[in-house]
């Protein structure tokens, strides 16, 4: 089974995470709380992928980013997601995809989805690294 590239990143400010609640109309999990992101694209690198994706969904360009983790996503495609930290970046946060987002205390984001969690809890475990 081919796995389909994708980045996630978690938007973080003053001890707390942005998450978007996803449209009931997506294709992958739909009305579930996550982290933002999206597919690769061919010929694009994570990097490329990243700042795309944060544009698209909210309408702000990274100025500051740091690679966490890659996990598995197992959902209606088996999902690599490749997860960057974001905590500085230019512009004014607006959903452009999600049908919300709203900031949540890192050690309290209602996330929905396995992968997600589990790199909430990766970056718990080094951020003071970071």
């Amino acid at each position: 089974m081919k796995a389909h590239e994708c980045v996630s990143f978690l938007l973080i400010e003053d001890g707390k995470l942005l998450l978007e609640k996803r449209a009931e109309d997506k294709a992958t999990d739909p009305g579930l709380n996550a982290i933002p992101g999206g597919h690769i694209e061919r010929g694009e690198s994570q990097i490329q992928a990243l700042f795309r994706e944060v544009k698209e969904e909210l309408d702000v360009t990274p100025k500051t980013y740091q690679f966490l983790c890659s996990l598995y996503h197992p959902t209606k495609e088996l999902q690599l997601i490749h997860y960057y930290v974001v905590n500085a970046w230019e512009g004014a946060l607006r959903s452009l995809e999600a049908e919300t987002v709203e900031w949540y205390p890192v050690s309290a984001a209602p996330i929905d989805i396995r992968a997600d969690q589990v790199a909430l809890c990766e970056y718990q475990r080094v951020s003071r690294y970071l």
